[in-house]
């Protein structure tokens, strides 16, 4: 299965949505790869921490070699790197990223991110993590992923976007991959005892929208993740934000 997280406002969680439900895939078994194509790079820090500084080879240089007629000269996989975690690869990112978007645009190479991930053997789940906007690296994950999963913030600038996002989402549906399947919109950071995620949440399932449950609860023990490299599954397994990133999982893998 490919899923791409995605969403074009920032701070929506997307990283972290991304590789905690893929640290529990791997956790569970799952032969695991994470293809991090944000500049910003927050997955590659997120799963490497202070190896992600001196790395040889990241996506960078797979998008480069793209742009070569001998662009299948080395294989994909010589791209792909360990985790300190069990079953958990990963593609890493890289600033160079931004500065490679136009050309790629223009050589029109957003197939072949799918082309290359459908010839990948060995891998049972992969996770795609995103650019905060539909530039070259979204739409190339766009279709080059079997499903999506939307984080939403419970912010009422959130859901104005939402609506924008999923008509982006429709229009590659229609020009580039019809088999993409929306799975659902991933709360994150909740508080239920405020009243306006309860109201955002509501309205968005009274309007028919694939809300996923659980929801991701608002909790600094994420900035201790983030900070220590660890996703939640491995930072503190009973804490109650691995039980909801296991039972997110759990409802996506029924």
């Amino acid at each position: 299965m490919r899923r791409v997280v995605f969403n074009q406002k920032g701070g929506v969680g997307k990283s972290t949505i991304t590789c905690n439900l893929a640290a529990v895939s791997a956790a569970r078994g799952l032969s695991t790869l994470v293809v991090d194509l944000d500049p910003q790079a927050n997955s590659t820090h997120y799963l490497l921490g202070e190896a992600s500084d001196n790395l040889d080879a990241t996506a960078v240089d797979l998008f480069e070699g793209m742009l070569s007629f001998r662009w299948n000269a080395r294989k994909p996989e010589s791209f792909i790197r360990p985790t300190p975690f069990a079953n958990l690869h990963l593609l890493p990112a890289h600033a160079g990223l931004d500065e490679l978007a136009g050309k790629l645009e223009s050589r029109y190479k957003m197939y072949k991110l799918r082309e290359i991930l459908e010839g990948l053997s060995g891998f049972q789940a992969i996770y795609i993590d995103t650019p905060p906007a539909l530039n070259f690296y979204t739409r190339s994950a766009l279709i080059a992923a079997e499903t999506c999963l939307i984080p939403f913030d419970c912010d009422d600038f959130s859901r104005r976007a939402l609506y924008t996002l999923l008509d982006n989402v429709r229009e590659i549906q229609a020009d580039h991959n019809p088999a993409l399947r929306v799975e659902g919109i991933v709360v994150n950071q909740f508080q239920p005892r405020a009243r306006l995620p309860q109201r955002l949440v509501t309205e968005l399932r009274d309007e028919g929208l694939p809300v996923l449950e659980p929801y991701i609860s608002l909790s600094v023990k994420i900035r201790e993740s983030h900070e220590q490299a660890r996703p939640m599954v491995h930072l503190d397994p009973g804490h109650k934000l691995s039980r909801e990133f296991e039972a997110l999982f759990q409802r996506l893998n029924p």
